[in-house]
């Protein structure tokens, strides 16, 4: 997901963005873990739509300040 379609939703939008892309980042890393997992670059592409996220979050917080 991009950075530009995540600056268009709300704060309370993007908290429940971040849960639930944390709880497919915590699959994908189980299933590697057990050998299932197909497509190793997900778990990067993951990490970095998480990171998107918590940044999006950490600017709006600090602007709100």
């Amino acid at each position: 997901m991009k950075a530009s379609e995540l600056r268009d939703l709300s704060t309370d939008e993007l908290s429940q963005k971040a849960l639930e892309v944390q709880g497919e980042l915590f699959g994908a890393k189980v299933r590697h873990a057990t050998g299932q997992l197909e497509n190793t670059a997900q778990l990067k592409d993951l990490r970095r739509v998480v990171a998107r996220v918590n940044t999006l979050l950490r600017e709006r917080q600090e602007a709100s300040s």
